[in-house]
């Protein structure tokens, strides 16, 4: 098989669940949806939860884990080469509005979630 074969036509979905409450498990849905996207890979990456927060200017900055990536540089390779949504409940339940996320991330929710994971090729991952 030739190389980037095995990813044509594939797309990638990803729920974050955590956040600083979990760094691990954020930072390794931050991590497989950036490599996924670097590699040529539709990715779609869902902030819920306490994820929620890094929808916002400067959070991610904030966010520190020994021996990973940073989130910033995470966050912008997955802007860069594929989308990333705030779940329209959790930007609810946190007061957080359009006009307050990152350029680039959109407020969406489960029946955009829904149609998204429901397409054919896709996988969907959640952390």
């Amino acid at each position: 098989m030739a190389p980037g074969t095995a990813t044509a036509g594939k797309k990638l979905v990803i729920k974050v669940t955590a956040g600083t409450d979990a760094p691990e498990r954020c930072s390794q849905a931050f991590t497989v949806a950036a490599v996924a996207a670097a590699s040529g890979v539709e990715v779609s990456l869902w902030l819920t939860g306490e994820s929620a927060w890094f929808a916002l200017p400067g959070r991610a900055a904030e966010f520190e884990l020994p021996h990973a990536a940073p989130l910033p540089e995470l966050i912008s390779g997955v802007l860069g080469e594929g989308r990333i949504t705030l779940c329209t409940q959790c930007a609810a339940r946190r007061g957080i509005e359009e006009k307050d996320v990152l350029e680039g991330v959109r407020i969406a929710g489960a029946q955009v979630f829904v149609s998204e994971i429901m397409g054919e090729g896709v996988q969907a991952l959640v952390y």
